[in-house]
């Protein structure tokens, strides 16, 4: 479980990165709004727990940007602000819970396991393959926790491999598939956009898992 906290004052942070690290989470801290914001964006976390009073961007305003931008993972407000109408706010933003400093880590980690349990409420299908997630709903992709920046048909392509993972698929039916189009023997439209699918998805990464089957297609698969 990776777990992004957003707390600018530099003991706290350190306190929660050590606990939530005791009890076997993945823990990155960023401390202010808009590195938290960019860290939410380009990585897939499973909850985020963010300070209110932070520099430049405030609590409020990470918020509203995720969740305008489509970043459904659970959001824990944890901060000094404990007024009523504060805590309102945040939910009413967004926020999935809201816990007010000074605070009992046994307390935390009891509402985040709560969090984790019940998963993002607007969560849409994720498809996942060893360190590859795709969310067609969100039409993003991630690989080892990095944002994938993929066309529109390199992710319809991607997804179309993902979705029958294991099966050799044919040039023919993901020419059909992906652009609605009959395949051409003279075509090299879908090796052009393997290639290029490739070079993100695979090159950067040690295991590679798009393969190509002579003869016949491609498939998608983890293969030791």
């Amino acid at each position: 479980m990776k777990i992004l906290v957003v707390e600018d004052e530099r003991k706290t942070a350190a306190y929660l990165k050590r606990g939530l690290e005791e009890n076997g989470f993945v823990v990155d801290i960023a401390e202010s709004g808009e590195d938290g914001c960019h860290l939410a964006e380009t990585r897939r976390y499973d909850l985020i727990i963010l300070d209110v009073l932070l520099p430049g961007r405030d609590g409020w305003t990470v918020i509203g940007d995720l969740r305008r931008g489509g970043i459904e993972a659970p959001v824990l407000f944890l901060t000094a602000r404990d007024a009523v109408r504060d805590r309102v706010k945040g939910l009413e933003l967004g926020a999935d819970d809201y816990l007010v400093k000074p605070f009992a880590f046994s307390e935390l980690l009891a509402r985040m396991r709560s969090l984790l349990r019940r998963g993002p409420t607007r969560q849409s299908a994720v498809l996942r393959l060893v360190d590859l997630e795709v969310d067609l709903g969100r039409h993003r992709a991630w690989r080892a926790g990095l944002a994938l920046d993929l066309t529109p048909k390199e992710f319809q392509l991607l997804s179309l491999l993902l979705q029958r993972s294991g099966e050799v698929l044919s040039r023919t039916l993901i020419a059909e598939q992906v652009w609605d189009i009959n395949f051409e023997s003279d075509s090299n439209v879908v090796e052009v956009h393997v290639r290029r699918l490739r070079v993100k998805v695979d090159d950067p990464f040690d295991t590679k898992l798009i393969h190509t089957v002579r003869g016949v297609g491609y498939v998608l698969e983890a293969r030791t």
